[in-house]
């Protein structure tokens, strides 16, 4: 009798095991890397295009994505790919969206130096199996024709070259909006939340359906 019941232990032990890794495997976590633009700055964290994703999310029968939001306000690409590594191996991401530059772009750092931080990011979340989606951004026409077009021009040259889903410029019908963008001209308002989502959606949804 006492035999009989170690096996049955065993085999309920083994169930609940495979059970738990049927959960685990079921949930896939989707983590945000970005700015301000993603860090809800100047709004309300539950207003955030973060956070109307992660409800959208449910609402499209989407709910095993998890959303990670790595996103620090003044975050640059050299920043980013420092805490890289890190935020792979802590939350394991399947899909990892790359919202950075409009920084370094603003402070006028050289676009060789912020391609080679953007690759390096996404080289390094291939290598962990995950897919990228870069953000393209944009920068004021003050800066120069020559600096903003080199600036511009990094987002699709390095989607082309990695092979990676692209969404041109995350700032689209959003910039040259009246009411859309806060006193500073650089971070939109909380009215701006939904259509930055609406920007990013028709790149990000294939993503997490496939």
């Amino acid at each position: 009798m006492h035999t009989v019941f170690l096996r049955l232990r065993s085999i309920v032990f083994l169930a609940l095991m495979c059970v738990g890794a049927q959960a685990q495997a079921s949930q896939s976590t989707l983590m945000i890397v970005g700015d301000s633009l993603s860090a809800a700055y100047g709004v309300q964290t539950g207003e955030s295009w973060v956070a109307l994703l992660q409800e959208r999310l449910e609402g499209e029968g989407l709910d095993r994505w998890q959303v990670v939001n790595a996103s620090i306000s003044g975050e640059t690409t050299d920043g980013g790919l420092r805490r890289l590594p890190d935020l792979m191996d802590k939350n394991e991401p399947a899909v990892v969206v790359i919202e950075l530059g409009g920084n370094d772009g603003l402070r006028g750092f050289p676009p060789n130096v912020i391609r080679q931080n953007l690759a390096r990011m996404i080289e390094q979340v291939k290598e962990a199996g995950a897919e990228t989606l870069l953000v393209g951004m944009q920068i004021p026409p003050n800066y120069g024709q020559r600096y903003t077009r080199a600036f511009a021009d990094i987002y699709p040259e390095l989607a082309d070259e990695y092979d990676t889903e692209l969404l041109p410029f995350f700032l689209e019908g959003i910039y040259d909006q009246e009411g859309m963008m806060q006193g500073d001209s650089i971070h939109p308002t909380a009215e701006a939340q939904g259509q930055l989502l609406d920007n990013i959606w028709p790149v990000l949804e294939p993503m997490l359906r496939d």
